[in-house]
């Protein structure tokens, strides 16, 4: 009966000497967590760029994609100041048939097609919409990935 008592009292101080451990190592200082500040970029969701970022030149820029499933990229930004827009597309090959075929002004009116680059005063204020896509006048739809700045001056 002494020798079962002993060895209980034994395996029970056994025990908690290895809880003890076990509570140091959990409670042990961490290394401080440095979180990163996270770069703000417009980028292609499905076929449309919401254009809410400007960069350090203070325009809007993003990269997008042209594919056979998403044949136009609509490209939306909101104007609040009446201006001049500049804007071009930056293909990755630097050649194709690409181009700006569509604006759509806030009162729902519209213009275009136009070229690879755009310049045009802009006299409202509200949510345009940009559509990017390939030429139907000309051969070779453009395939790939493209650059697209925009700039209200």
């Amino acid at each position: 009966m002494k020798n079962l008592f002993i060895l209980l009292l034994l395996s029970l101080s056994f025990f908690s000497c290895e809880q003890k451990k076990n509570n140091a190592i959990t409670f042990a200082p961490s290394a401080p967590i440095v979180k990163e500040e996270k770069k703000q970029e417009n980028i292609q969701e499905s076929d449309t760029i919401f254009m809410n970022f400007k960069d350090d030149e203070n325009a809007f820029t993003a990269e997008s994609r042209l594919d056979s499933l998403h044949s136009k990229v609509y490209i939306k930004f909101k104007n609040d100041d009446l201006g001049e827009l500049k804007a071009e597309i930056l293909p990755a090959d630097g050649k194709g048939n690409i181009r700006f075929n569509q604006i759509l002004f806030p009162d729902k009116t519209s213009d275009g097609p136009f070229g690879m680059d755009l310049k045009m005063p802009l006299k409202q204020k509200g949510n345009y919409i940009l559509i990017i896509g390939h030429s139907l006048m000309a051969d070779n739809p453009y395939y790939g990935k493209f650059n697209v700045k925009l700039e209200i001056k």
